[in-house]
């Protein structure tokens, strides 16, 4: 089967044509699923007319911004829909670059879950600021000791997963919602023993517009992993009850 690619989008207009070009000229016949929310910048119109073109293009549309976690869903979905696996998600505005799309995919000849990690050796980060160096090298810090976490690189949105993975979670009871969703599956994958694996990308700051990452986020993040925190407790206590 084809792989399928989800890009969430949200005002990404100066970006999503390159980005969709750059995808579609790699030799492995990818299928792009495009969840725009609504996008007032007229991404959603852009895709849409890609689509008309490009047969391997397909547009998903939400009537407003409900959040990353929700968008990643309904791309997967999509893609259990047209029989597509393995499945990528990234994000549009080029810090994944297209370019390690098929390493990310070889990958999975050996793991069940890649990550296109900045935190492994030949991993690393292009033009950003020294605050967004720290809370960025802070939150998987925190991810990992917290949540036992064996990746180093937690919060990456960049990722390929086969299908059967993802068919084996619950996606609908995931609760978080925003980037703090990407640490949430990851943690549920781990827990459910398949096997998670990591290649070295270089990060870039975004190409054109504008960050989506808020304050608000950020705590986020902070709860679901306190929350997923106790989860695992618990978890731990039950194992440990089943073996007395």
């Amino acid at each position: 089967m084809p792989p399928a690619v989800v890009i969430p989008t949200y005002n990404e207009s100066d970006n999503i044509p390159n980005l969709v070009a750059e995808i579609l000229a790699l030799p492995i016949g990818a299928h792009i699923i495009v969840v725009d929310d609504n996008s007032p910048d007229g991404t959603g119109d852009l895709v849409d007319a890609l689509a008309a073109r490009e047969p391997q293009v397909h547009a998903v549309h939400r009537p407003a911004k409900l959040g990353l976690g929700t968008a990643h869903i309904a791309g997967m979905r999509h893609a259990f829909a047209l029989s597509l696996d393995p499945i990528v998600t990234m994000d549009a505005d080029f810090s994944h670059h297209p370019r390690y799309i098929p390493n990310l995919l070889t990958g999975l000849y050996q793991n069940d879950v890649m990550i296109g990690s900045r935190y492994v050796p030949g991993g690393g980060t292009r033009f950003f600021g020294v605050k967004r160096q720290i809370l960025s090298n802070g939150a998987n810090a925190f991810a990992r000791l917290m949540l036992g976490l064996k990746a180093h690189d937690c919060t990456a949105g960049f990722r390929a997963y086969r299908r059967v993975v993802l068919e084996s979670l619950d996606l609908d009871r995931i609760f978080s919602n925003g980037y703090s969703f990407l640490i949430e599956l990851l943690f549920l994958c781990q827990s459910n023993a398949w096997q998670i694996g990591e290649i070295p990308i270089i990060y870039e700051d975004r190409r054109a517009g504008t960050s989506k990452i808020s304050r608000t986020e950020i705590y986020k993040a902070t709860y679901t992993v306190l929350r997923l925190f106790l989860r695992r407790g618990r978890m731990k206590t039950a194992r440990a009850l089943q073996h007395d």
